[in-house]
């Protein structure tokens, strides 16, 4: 701030006070000494900000891509219109005619059907008790205690697996159909059992299916096995070790399982002696020819 100094006014000369005849004009009081003016703060000191240097220009990207892809659009549109216009200056295709010439009726006797050798089909539709194996001379005939007159019905079948509820309801997933079955019994001690259990596969190879699980199972124990000639995937067990019930003597057991079209073979034999792996290929080998 600017601080104006006051001066002292100077007295008139004597001459000019004795003529005016006034007053003697008062003394003018002192004016009061101004108060000092406080410093004024430095400036806060300013960092100096590099000018930005100018930055390279941006190249605009997919603008060749873009033209690319309208040009091909633009050229499919043009071969359809075009493939329309030389369409529409053909003269139109002429239809064959809806009626069709008659075709004479073949006459004479028609075709014989199939015996039952050339037609698998007629043979396991029939009596399917007449393809079991026929029991051997000597044995004892025991299917009465598998079964009611050679089959077995889907309750007995199903009470012979380790859980009888779960056999039944899988089997009838299964499309079961009918159970044919065939036992004897040789001395004391040894027992046969043969099985053909037939499926209605009309929506799964249930026959296979019913092979696999019963070879899957038979796996679990310590076996001999060997294939059965003549039926792709059929096997056949002889377990190493006995069954032991308390009660009963220790019981050796061999199985066989193989499928042929709807039908599935089960072979079973038990004895107090191991059984000899003769026994059980010739039976299995001897089944499977009759299907």
């Amino acid at each position: 701030m600017k601080v104006t100094e006051v001066t002292e006014i100077p007295e008139a000369p004597p001459e000019v006070q004795e003529t005016s005849g006034a007053p003697e004009a008062p003394e003018a009081p002192e004016a009061p000494e101004a108060p000092e003016a406080p410093e004024a703060p430095e400036a806060p000191a300013v960092a100096v900000v590099p000018e930005p240097q100018a930055l390279p220009p941006v190249r605009r990207r997919g603008r060749t891509t873009l033209l690319i892809a309208t040009a091909a659009v633009l050229g499919v549109v043009a071969g359809t219109c075009a493939g329309y216009l030389i369409q529409a200056d053909r003269e139109p295709t002429e239809l064959p005619s809806l009626s069709q010439p008659s075709i004479p009726q073949a006459r004479g006797k028609g075709p014989q059907p199939l015996s039952a050798a050339q037609d698998r089909r007629v043979k396991t539709d029939g009596d399917l008790r007449k393809l079991l194996v026929e029991r051997p001379s000597g044995t004892r005939d025991i299917t009465s205690v598998e079964g009611v007159d050679g089959w077995q019905g889907l309750d007995a079948y199903a009470e012979g697996y380790d859980e009888p509820a779960t056999a039944y309801s899988t089997l009838i997933d299964q499309e079961f159909r009918r159970v044919a079955v065939t036992a004897w019994r040789t001395g004391s001690t040894q027992s046969v059992v043969i099985r053909l259990v037939q499926y209605r596969q009309e929506e799964s190879l249930a026959a296979r299916e019913r092979v696999a699980d019963e070879q899957y199972g038979e796996a679990e124990y310590d076996t001999d096995s060997w294939s059965v000639p003549g039926t792709g995937d059929g096997m056949a067990y002889v377990r190493k070790q006995p069954e032991n019930k308390a009660g009963y003597l220790p019981m050796y057991t061999a199985e066989a399982h193989a499928w042929r079209g709807d039908i599935a073979m089960q072979i079973f034999v038990s004895d107090t002696r191991p059984v000899a792996k003769a026994k059980i290929m010739s039976l299995a080998e001897r089944q499977m020819e009759r299907l």
